[in-house]
């Protein structure tokens, strides 16, 4: 077919790759750190001029990097709302990422509509500090001259397809950009005006859900530009993960995602009913205590780095000799326990070892992890196999125990651009689409994700005495944490 491009807009950086069409085999890329402004205390910035991502942007596609591309897909952060006035400018900096200051916000969102179930049943999500739904109560009660103001609402990767194509009078999204905001349900395929009104306090104009074949449009050059997505579900289908496919991603926090042929509604709220770039749908179940309760274990016991803390729970076995860490550190969502915190069980004499308390803390994460995975499951959700994803999935410790404890086939990917492959892959549907030569339900087959193969095997069944026993603390500990 030609030559295809997928542009990811990530927090800190711009990446492009340009693939061959048929078989995704990258020709060329290009990177770009976005320029940072007024960088808060804590890292990033919770106020970005859109700008900075048009100029990271045009850096990465420098030295005729796009030569020859005939269309372009574009992945941007999730959660970053751009609020547009009616004249098409930007009414205050894209709120962006989990914005602490909307914390309050939620609470007051959950409370407006009657309660998490509620929100549940309306958009299959409750809604977080991050999401632009949230960000929208926060303006209109910090900030109300900007969001009286606010007349369009757009997300990260909506504004640059807009830009892209030169400001057009259509705004168009995907329906995995707007599964995340708040304000549309994956269930129905529809917004809700009124949750927008219930948090600006005014209607706003909503971008067009495009469907995951279908083309934003054309630049004056004749460069087709995709629907777009978020980064999560560019990622998801630049991986090429399908029905039988869950990815846990180990970051700070955990999550836990899988595709389904169904919107999953949960009254507990647990999980988020987002949909994927293929017209499927991504359930996802987070916990907020992945790699952050290795890097405790890793200060508690005087070890320099995560890999000597795996190093050191080699040295321990299977049930770390009774040990049993729950490792709700900062509180847990899954199951939702905000206020409590982490418990060591099972202290004896002998199992008072450093060595121990390193594999526990291992077992304890992806214990957390399992459990969040059984809330998919016991939803109908399959999972033949899971791809593991972080930087501390190539952890001697995590891929020792992750098959059995997980109970099936781990995949272990190697680092690449996902969500920029994904976006890349959405260009390649939209332009075969356009040219004829690919059905518009049938994206096309590209090579998968060179990976690492761990099966569970002889383990099984110890991993599964292991995770029954981190079962019964859990229980004892929190008892009706799960409803059943």
């Amino acid at each position: 077919m030609g030559i295809v491009a997928g542009l990811d807009s990530s927090p800190d950086f711009t990446r492009i790759v340009v693939c061959d069409a048929d078989s995704g085999a990258v020709l060329r890329q290009g990177y770009a750190p976005h320029p940072m402004d007024g960088m808060s205390e804590g890292g990033r910035p919770s106020d970005v001029d859109p700008q900075a991502w048009l100029l990271s942007l045009g850096e990465a596609a420098g030295g005729g990097l796009l030569e020859g591309v005939q269309a372009i897909g574009v992945s941007a952060q999730q959660n970053g709302l751009v609020p547009v006035d009616t004249q098409g400018n930007t009414v205050r900096p894209a709120m962006v990422g989990g914005d602490k200051r909307a914390q309050v916000a939620a609470a007051d969102l959950v409370d407006a509509l009657g309660g998490r179930e509620a929100w549940a049943q309306a958009v299959g999500c409750v809604p977080q500090a991050a999401q632009p739904v949230t960000k929208l109560r926060w303006l209109a009660k910090n900030e109300p001259e900007a969001a009286l103001r606010t007349s369009v609402l757009l997300q990260a990767h909506d504004w640059l397809v807009w830009q892209l194509l030169g400001r057009p009078a259509r705004r168009t999204t995907d329906r995995g950009g707007a599964s995340g905001t708040g304000y549309w349900s994956a269930a129905t395929g529809a917004y809700r005006p009124d949750l927008v009104e219930l948090a600006l306090g005014h209607q706003a104009l909503l971008p067009d859900v495009l469907g995951p074949w279908e083309a934003a449009g054309t630049t004056p050059e004749g460069l087709l530009i995709s629907a777009g997505t978020g980064e999560t579900m560019a990622a998801a289908f630049g991986l090429g993960i399908g029905l039988g496919d869950a990815v846990v991603s180990l970051g700070a926090s955990g999550s836990v995602m899988a595709v389904h042929h169904e919107a999953l509604v949960d009254s507990s709220g647990m999980i988020t009913s987002l949909a994927d770039a293929t017209g499927m749908h991504l359930p996802v179940v987070t916990t907020l205590n992945a790699v952050r309760a290795l890097r405790g274990a890793a200060e508690l016991l005087g070890v320099p780095d995560l890999e000597a803390l795996s190093d050191l729970a080699m040295k321990s076995t299977p049930g770390s000799h009774g040990l049993v860490l729950l490792p709700y550190l900062e509180g847990e969502r899954t199951p939702n326990l905000p206020h409590t915190a982490g418990t060591l069980a099972g202290l004896r004499r002998e199992s008072m070892k450093p060595e121990h308390l390193a594999r526990a803390a291992f077992e304890g994460m992806l214990c957390g992890l399992a459990d969040a995975l059984d809330v998919l499951r016991k939803r109908g959700v399959e999972v033949r196999r899971i791809f593991l994803l972080g930087q501390a999935a190539e952890l001697g410790a995590v891929q020792a125990c992750a098959p059995a404890l997980l109970g099936t086939q781990i995949v272990v990917p190697q680092p690449a651009d996902y969500a920029a492959l994904g976006a890349a892959r959405q260009a390649a549907w939209a332009l075969g689409t356009s040219q004829g030569t690919i059905q518009p339900g049938l994206p096309p087959v590209w090579q998968g994700a060179a990976a690492q193969i761990l099966e569970p095997g002889e383990e099984l069944a110890v991993g599964q005495a292991v995770r029954q026993q981190y079962v019964s603390v859990r229980n004892q500990t929190h008892p009706g944490a799960f409803r059943s």
